[in-house]
C-alpha cells in the first residue's frame, strides 16, 4: 500500500454522506445541528433532507434533550458538532437524558484530537474517549478514516438501539480502507499481519501504526497491526489473542493516554494476559495552536515515535 496511491479524504465528509445515505433507507432519522453545519459536514445531511435537519444555534446541551425527545418519540436523532462540545460539554445531559434512558441516537464527535490545529486547547478534544466509554449503555467508534466513518454510522443504526458516539477528525488523510470492508461493532480488525509485537491503534493514528509496520519489517520486525475502531465495546478476545501470540504491544491514539485506548486496552490484559504494554498518545497535557502535521510530529504522535516505541517495548518483552 503505497501512500502516494492513497486519496486524500477528511473523515468528516464519511459521517456526512454516511448519515445522508443511511437516512434514504431509514426515514426515522432525524439531523440536528449546532452552529457550524457545514464545518462538520451536516450541510450533506441538510441539503438532501431540510425538512428532517433542525438548527439549534450554540445550544448543545438543549439538542441533547431534543435528541431523548425524539428518540422517547420513536425516532433516530443524528447530532454533531466538535468533540469538545459534543462529547465534553454536553457531559451531564447525554449521561442522564439518552444513557440513563438507554436511548437510540447518534451524537457525531468532529474535529477530535490536536490536529485540529490553530483552534488550539479549547477545540482539541483529547479527553471524549475516556468520558464516553466510561458511561453505562454509551458504545464509543473510532473508525480509522472516511469510508470506515461512512460505514460506522450505518452500524450506528442498523447494529445497535442504544447511544453511540462516533468520533472522527477534521483534516484530510489517507482514505485507506474500502467501503467494502465489514463494519462489526465490537470486532477488531487485523489489517497486517505479524508475530513480533502487535500494534494497537484507533482512529488515524492506524494509518500511522501501518506506515511504522513497513518500517520495522525493513529492520527484521514483524509487527501486527490492529485496528480498534470499537473502543467500547473492545474486543476483548481479539487482544487476548494477539497478546498469546505476540507478546507485546504498543497502543496509538490521538488522545490522552489516560482513560483512552492505551486504558482500554491495559484493563483487558492485565487481567487476562499481561505482558510488556507501551503508549503513543498524549501525555496528561493540553495541546496549542499551530500546524495540524507539526503539532502530530510535537506530541509524537507519528510513525516514526511507533517505531521507537516497539523496540523499546521489545527490550521488555519475554524470551
Amino acid at each position: 500500500m503505497k501512500p502516494e496511491k492513497i486519496d486524500l479524504k477528511s473523515p468528516k465528509i464519511g459521517f456526512g454522506e454516511g448519515l445522508r445515505d443511511i437516512a434514504k433507507e431509514n426515514a426515522n432519522i432525524i439531523g440536528l445541528g449546532a452552529d457550524i453545519t457545514s464545518s462538520v459536514s451536516m450541510n450533506i445531511f441538510a441539503d438532501e433532507f431540510p425538512k428532517r435537519f433542525f438548527s439549534f444555534g450554540i445550544a448543545e446541551q438543549n439538542i441533547v434533550g431534543v435528541m431523548a425527545g425524539l428518540a422517547l418519540g420513536g425516532k433516530i436523532p443524528a447530532f454533531s458538532t466538535y468533540a469538545v462540545f459534543a462529547g465534553l460539554r454536553t457531559t451531564d445531559q447525554v449521561r442522564i437524558s439518552l444513557c440513563y434512558n438507554n436511548l437510540h441516537s447518534i451524537i457525531g464527535g468532529a474535529h477530535s484530537g490536536i490536529s485540529v490545529g490553530a483552534d488550539g486547547a479549547t477545540h482539541q478534544a483529547l479527553e471524549d474517549i475516556a468520558i464516553m466509554r466510561s458511561l453505562p449503555n454509551m458504545t464509543v467508534l473510532s473508525p480509522c478514516d472516511s469510508n470506515q466513518t461512512y460505514n460506522a454510522v450505518f452500524a450506528a443504526v442498523n447494529q445497535l438501539k442504544s447511544p453511540v458516539y462516533i468520533r472522527f477528525g477534521r483534516e484530510p488523510m489517507p482514505n485507506f480502507t474500502s467501503k467494502k470492508l465489514k463494519f462489526i461493532v465490537g470486532k477488531g480488525q487485523i489489517l497486517k499481519k505479524g508475530n513480533d509485537v502487535s500494534i494497537i491503534a484507533t482512529g488515524n493514528m492506524v494509518w500511522e501504526a501501518l506506515k511504522a509496520s513497513r518500517k520495522l519489517k525493513l529492520k527484521g520486525i514483524s509487527a501486527r497491526v490492529i485496528n480498534i475502531h470499537t473502543i467500547k465495546p473492545i474486543d476483548k478476545n481479539l487482544l487476548i489473542k494477539a497478546a498469546k501470540e505476540t507478546g507485546a504491544f504498543v497502543t496509538a491514539e490521538e488522545h490522552q493516554i489516560i482513560g483512552g485506548l492505551a486504558g482500554a486496552v491495559s484493563e483487558i490484559i492485565s487481567q487476562n494476559f499481561p505482558i510488556p504494554i507501551q503508549f503513543v498518545g498524549i501525555n496528561d497535557s493540553f495541546g496549542e495552536s499551530g500546524n495540524p502535521a507539526e503539532l502530530m510530529e510535537k506530541y509524537g504522535l507519528t510513525s516514526e515515535n511507533i517505531v521507537k516505541t516497539v523496540l523499546k517495548v521489545l527490550k521488555k518483552k519475554k524470551k
